[in-house]
């Protein structure tokens, strides 16, 4: 699991994003400045990389990316207007903010993964007969890393002329039930 990422962090991503990055709607760099100038809304804001299941969330696009310029929604209302989604932003700072960003090359940037958060929608739920499944497909996994670093040291016994380990393992190699 993440550390919580601090206020300061967010703060210097976006300054970031905005010198590295222009965006697609100049609105969009008003937004993101207002926000980044108020710590009590950025304690709010969380880098995401998928909008399902938010109630609120924004999604905004640098050039150079073939991605809608600038979407805000709240609930099932939705709008491309940047003074709206201003005017909800200023008015509920007190509501988690979930922004999905678009620029090239995003999920490679470091700086991008350093704010970035998990989607918590979407965690993965799995059952007793997956995680049964998975087990055994790990223990024969592990079954079988064994057995070849097992014959990697037979064949280096071999090459060495080793008679004594080559024995001692491969009668271990016969004796193990892989």
């Amino acid at each position: 699991m993440k550390t919580p990422i601090s206020v300061d962090e967010k703060k210097d991503f976006i300054r970031w994003l905005l010198n590295t990055h222009q965006m697609k709607m100049r609105e969009a760099m008003w937004v993101l400045n207002y926000i980044a100038g108020h710590d009590q809304i950025m304690k709010y804001v969380h880098f995401v990389d998928d909008l399902d299941g938010k109630n609120r969330g924004l999604v905004l696009s640098a050039h150079g990316v073939d991605n809608e310029p600038f979407r805000f929604f709240k609930g099932n209302l939705t709008t491309s207007d940047p003074e709206k989604a201003f005017h909800d932003i200023r008015l509920n700072w007190d509501e988690n903010l979930y922004i999905m960003l678009h620029f090239k090359e995003a999920l490679s940037s470091p700086e991008y993964a350093l704010v970035r958060e998990e989607n918590s929608a979407q965690e993965l739920k799995i059952g007793e007969d997956e995680k049964l499944l998975a087990e055994k497909f790990l223990d024969q996994m592990m079954s079988r890393f064994e057995q070849e670093a097992l014959k990697q040291e037979i064949d280096q016994a071999l090459d060495r002329r080793d008679k004594e380990t080559f024995l001692k393992l491969s009668a271990l190699l016969q004796e193990k039930t892989f």
